[in-house]
Parts: C-alpha cells; structure tokens; sequence
C-alpha cells in the first residue's frame, strides 16, 4: 500500500502561531513571572497563576508579533528569521496584526481582573517594547538598555500580581533580571554579529565584538551577581533568601562569570554562545532557588 501525506493547513497554522508568538521566550517569560508571584504570595490562589500565565503570554506573543510585523523587511535579510511567518509569506501583515491586537487586548484584560497594577505593568512593558526599543534597534546600541526593561518587568510582575502593590521587593526582582540582559543579549549580539549585522541591528555597545564590549559585559556580569544576592542581606523586605541559597547563587553567578571572562579572553562567537546558556541557566536557576528557598521556610 502507497504511504501519502496530507499537508495538514490546521497544523502549519499552529506551527505559525507558535513562530510568530515566539512560544519558547513566552513561556520563559511566563516562568519568570509565575516564580515572581510564588515569592510575593502569601497563599497561593491557582487560578491567579493561570491567569497571570495566559496573560503574560498573551502580552509576550503580541509584542514579538507586533515586532515581526515591524521588522518583516530586516527580517528577510537575516538567515536565522527569515523563514518566520511574515517575511516568509506564509501570513499577510493584516493577519499578524489582528493576532497581535486580539493578544493584547485579552492579555491586558486578563491581568487586570488579576489586579490593576498588573496590567498597568504589563502594558507599559508591550508599549516600551513595541514603540520604542524594537525602532531604536537599528539606530543605536542603547536600544539594548531599553529593551532590557520591558524585559525586567516579568519577574516582578509576578510579585505585583500577589500582593497588588510596587515596594522594594518587586524592585529588587526587576532590578535582577534588569542587569542580567546586558550580558545575556550581549552574548547573543556577539554570537550572531554577522547575522544581526545583514539587518542593520545594532546590539554590542561598543558596535563591535571588541574589547571594550567583552569588558562591559564582564562588568555587567558582576553587577548581576551583586544585585541576585543582596535579598540575602535582609534589607529588602519580605523578599529574603538564606545563607544557603546565597551561596547556592553565589557559584551560579561565579559560573556565569567564568563564561564572561572566557568571552573577554577569546573573543569568538564558540565562548559568546557559552556564555549566552549559561545566563539563561542562571537566571532560570535563580529564580528555582528563590522560590524553593521560600517554600522551605514556610514549611518548617
């Protein structure tokens, strides 16, 4: 018997979708701010936590759709996005931008019957990301400390989705992720320079993969490592993590480190790949481990 395989429309729109949101970054995002609610909730309410999570995915995916809608032109000309769903053709602006829209407004929707605060944060994080970072980005390095907060905001957004309210705590946590996307999406510019170069992007400091780059990333670096451990000094309210945990992020941040100072050493898109993993193992990791730290002191 013939074996035939039927193009399924159903399964590539799915797969668009998926694309067009980034499903991978969302979901990371997502993470980041479901760990920011466990450290900022006093009782955990589940069905907040899925409300913050669809809402926060819903905010995430409309701003990479609305980037991909922006950006289809310089899109085409890169290797690594120029099959996405808008470049490519496979979806005509005027659908990406009802997705986006449709996206947008449920997400800010679903975060307000969370609290107003919430999608008070959220859409300043879509309106930063959309209107102001995603033009810079071709326009001059510092488009890198814009974007970075819209991108800090997820893990203290959790934290404000718990408690309804903005102190010290949630700034701490914002301040955490804040610092850590320079090294990260400097690794990412340094490892895919070529290709960010064809667009026109402008993402290393310096504008180039030069020492005065892999020095600030070396700082920047540092700087997250500082700012990840000073919850263990107990001057940042009710956001505390023991000696323990400290010292468990202590050899991560040392870890990370160790890959920035190899990047500044070599100075070869092999050690700024290395180093663009390890901050997202780091940050993944950090956030477990606040959380964990928590839960076990409420439990004993």
């Amino acid at each position: 018997m013939e074996n035939t395989q039927v193009h399924s429309p159903s399964v590539s729109l799915v797969s668009d979708l998926k694309e067009i949101t980034k499903m991978r970054l969302a979901i990371s995002v997502v993470f980041s701010s479901v760990a920011g609610y466990f450290l900022g909730a006093e009782s955990i309410d589940f069905l907040t936590v899925i409300m913050l999570a669809i809402g926060g995915y819903c905010l995430v995916g409309a701003s990479n759709a609305y980037n991909q809608i922006l950006e289809k032109d310089l899109d085409l000309l890169m290797k690594r996005t120029r099959n996405r769903p808008v470049p490519s053709g496979r979806m005509s602006i005027n659908t990406a931008f009802v997705i986006a829209s449709t996206l947008t407004v449920l997400g800010l929707v679903i975060l307000y019957l969370i609290n107003p605060r919430t999608a008070m944060f959220g859409a300043i994080s879509i309106l930063l990301y959309v209107s102001v970072y995603t033009p810079l980005k071709t326009k001059t390095p510092l488009s890198v400390f814009i974007g970075a907060f819209p991108g800090a905001i997820p893990f203290m957004l959790g934290w404000v989705a718990a408690t309804g309210d903005f102190g010290i705590e949630p700034g701490t946590l914002f301040m955490i992720q804040f610092f850590w996307q320079f090294p990260h999406f400097w690794a990412l510019g340094w490892w895919l320079y070529d290709d960010y170069a064809k667009g026109g992007f402008f993402m290393l400091p310096t504008g180039k993969r030069d020492k005065g780059t892999a020095v600030q990333i070396v700082l920047y670096t540092l700087w997250t490592l500082i700012v990840s451990l000073i919850p263990a000094t107990g001057m940042t309210g009710a956001l505390y993590i023991t000696p323990l945990s400290a010292a468990l992020v202590f050899l991560l941040g040392l870890g990370m480190l160790y890959y920035a100072v190899q990047l500044y050493r070599k100075r070869d898109e092999k050690s700024a790949k290395k180093l663009m993993l390890a901050s997202v193992s780091y940050i993944t990791l950090l956030q477990i481990i606040y959380v964990l730290d928590k839960l076990v002191r409420v439990w004993i």
